[in-house]
């Protein structure tokens, strides 16, 4: 009886271990004979075809900080590490070297007369604080805004990473915080010169004649000439340009949403780009450019064979002011 259950139990056994190859088998079959963790994983393109933004998970209140990527993310990338630095290297070097070349030609605009000896008031104590103001601050806010353009492939090299570092965290700072003086003296420059920078024909006329500049026609100008009204609305309506796409960058979803803001730097860079170009042209002439100019921001008076060469009718129109046979507001030079 024993070995009959014996034997019973090896045929049990043996049917057994026969379904189960019968059913493992076919399944075995189709098994892959070699893995490949990435063969059949969803690629970065298919994500971003299917739902366009790739989300991440987060406890902000802002929902929109989880985005991790977007398609115009990359276009913004592109644009800022490719297309912003060659538009500001054409603008900037290409300033620099027709201002070298213009100065090797014409040189210094001297004054023709020579000096007078007699000073007029040009810019009273509150306008040229007002412009050196905005100046220094635009100054540095140049200084620091190219650093993001250009600071990683020719600084960083230099300095190495870790002063890069410190120096980009201070530029960051002072571009920042001297963004407020910088807007508060745009807005200022805008009122209280903007009667005397309305274009008009004489305008018109003195830019048709090179406004003494190209050649050695010196033509009539009011306080200010074509071009320095030129440049005036150039750091009024650059400045405030730069102004408003920099604080909706400073201050970010409180005005615009994430495509909002990548168009506020798009356009914020290229400005400031072609601002910083234009000031160059500003400063040479204001500088080494014009022999007789820089004091009329610096001391605040010019002679007065400088305003009858350059702004003809200004002088005119002070003297008329002035009391009959004086030079109005005029003081004797040094």
């Amino acid at each position: 009886m024993t070995g009959i259950l014996a034997r019973a139990r090896f045929i049990i056994g043996a049917l057994l271990l026969l379904f189960v190859v019968a059913i493992v088998a076919p399944v075995s079959a189709q098994q892959p004979t070699r893995v490949n963790p990435t063969e059949s994983s969803v690629k970065e393109d298919q994500l971003l075809q299917q739902m366009q933004i790739i989300n991440g998970r987060g406890s902000l209140p802002d929902a929109k900080s989880y985005n991790l990527e977007q398609p115009a993310g990359r276009d913004w990338r592109a644009f800022q590490d490719v297309t912003l630095p060659w538009i500001g290297a054409i603008a900037i070097l290409g300033m620099l070297a027709l201002l070298v070349v213009f100065y090797l030609i014409r040189g210094m605009v001297k004054i023709e007369n020579g000096r007078s000896g007699r000073l007029v008031v040009r810019f009273n104590t509150f306008e040229r604080f007002t412009h050196w103001m905005t100046a220094t601050c635009f100054i540095t806010l140049a200084i620091s805004g190219l650093n993001i353009a250009f600071g990683k492939s020719l600084l960083l090299p230099l300095l190495g990473a870790e002063a890069f570092s410190g120096w980009s965290q201070w530029a960051k700072y002072a571009h920042n915080y001297l963004s407020f003086p910088f807007t508060i003296g745009v807005v200022v420059i805008l009122l209280i010169w903007v009667a005397n920078n309305i274009p008009n024909q004489i305008d018109i006329e003195w830019l048709k004649r090179g406004g003494g500049i190209a050649g050695h026609d010196h033509p009539p100008a009011e306080k200010f000439n074509g071009g320095q009204k030129g440049i005036y609305w150039i750091v009024v309506i650059g400045g405030t340009t730069s102004a408003i796409t920099g604080y909706l960058l400073m201050f970010p979803f409180y005005g615009t949403g994430i495509a909002g803001m990548q168009t506020a730097q798009m356009i914020h860079g290229v400005v400031a780009m072609l601002f910083v170009a234009a000031m160059l042209a500003h400063i040479y002439i204001g500088t080494i450019g014009m022999e007789g100019a820089f004091e009329a921001m610096s001391e605040g008076t010019v002679d007065e064979n400088w305003a009858k060469q350059h702004h003809s009718l200004w002088l005119d129109e002070v003297k008329n002011k002035a009391p009959s046979g004086a030079t109005p507001r005029a003081t004797p030079a040094e």
